[in-house]
């Protein structure tokens, strides 16, 4: 087996393929590799280059592979896809891969931590019970709305329900009652999880430097520092805080050609978890603005007597974005910002 400076590797759960490339571009070998295998044939090989696609169980392997002596590089998925030459298949697959980390421009992922991909669970596992939570309440909304119950949005309006279940002057069916009385009892308990999931995000949160300084930011709680500690990338890689809001996808899309630029909605391509919150962050930042009054002055007073809310939650989403980068980069915490004089 000839000496590659290149290997491609596709993932799987039992059967993997790799690709290796010589230092000239050419196919110093393809071989298929049980997963038992996979880490043996590494260690015999010499230091390279291994890369993959970000996908499942990519950070696992990457951080075996990597103990090895072995470059790692994780490619994301979308930037392979154009490598593929016509039909696909494993072997395809990993060549494209190696073709991909060929290229001196590409983008590459970077490796997790497993204590950041165990804070990734706990943040993953509070928003699936959040979720679930709130498909049973929006079911039993339904449900009662048939029967002439009808109760506002949100699980602050539950003890409505739950009132209006027991009550005998409402006339429920019997078997209505009993349901949602099983409604009830699903909610609560997801209620419960989720209440001490988030004692657990609130204690992990106060743990880390990085996520008590990014709580110093009006708009950014303990869910939101975890979440940016947890799936944003070092800091390091970024050479302009504008650059960490366009891989958020906090940017306008660009149609632009012939010189000409056009500039669309927010591009939404970057890590949308982080970006969510952000825009939840500052809208309640500019709900309480526009109810206590922004400071006279400030980029925030002049941007809500000339634009709509909306908008201008979403350009705050975006210099939270820049403002993060700032403090992570220079190991500051928040700053206000100072109103302009005339």
């Amino acid at each position: 087996m000839e000496k590659v400076s290149i290997i491609g590797l596709d993932l799987a759960k039992r059967s993997f393929q790799a690709h290796g490339a010589r230092a000239d571009g050419g196919v110093g070998f393809r071989k298929k590799l049980s997963r038992e295998k996979v880490l043996a044939f590494l260690a015999e090989q010499s230091r390279c280059v291994v890369a993959m696609e970000a996908c499942g169980s990519a950070h696992h392997w990457g951080r075996a592979i990597r103990d090895m002596g072995h470059d790692v590089r994780l490619i994301p998925p979308a930037y392979v896809k154009p490598f593929v030459k016509r039909q696909k298949n494993d072997a395809a697959d990993a060549e494209a891969i190696c073709e991909a980390a060929s290229r001196p421009t590409m983008r590459f992922v970077a490796v997790k931590t497993e204590a950041q991909q165990a804070r990734a669970m706990l943040f993953r596992a509070r928003d699936l019970l959040v979720r679930q939570r709130t498909q049973l309440i929006n079911a039993l909304r339904g449900h009662l709305a048939e029967h002439g119950v009808v109760a506002p949005q949100g699980p602050a309006n539950v003890k409505v329900l739950a009132e209006a279940i027991e009550d005998a002057t409402t006339s429920l069916p019997l078997l209505v009652v009993e349901l949602s009385r099983v409604f009830l009892e699903q909610i609560d308990g997801l209620s419960k999880k989720v209440a001490d999931l988030e004692k657990v995000t609130l204690h992990e949160a106060a743990r880390g430097a990085t996520t008590r300084r990014l709580q110093t930011m009006p708009g950014i709680g303990p869910i939101t520092a975890m979440a940016i500690e947890t799936f944003a990338p070092p800091m390091a890689i970024f050479k302009h805080g504008r650059d960490f809001a366009a891989w958020l996808g906090l940017v306008p899309r660009q149609h632009s050609t012939g010189g000409k630029q056009v500039l669309g909605k927010t591009s939404k391509m970057g890590q949308r978890d982080i970006r969510r919150l952000l825009i939840i962050g500052a809208i309640a930042v500019v709900r309480w603005a526009r109810r206590k009054g922004a400071s006279d002055g400030t980029w925030l007073h002049r941007m809500l007597a000339r634009k709509p809310r909306m908008l201008v939650a979403i350009a705050l989403a975006n210099k939270m974005a820049r403002s993060i980068w700032a403090m992570l980069t220079k190991n500051e915490d928040y700053r206000a910002p100072v109103a302009a004089t005339a």
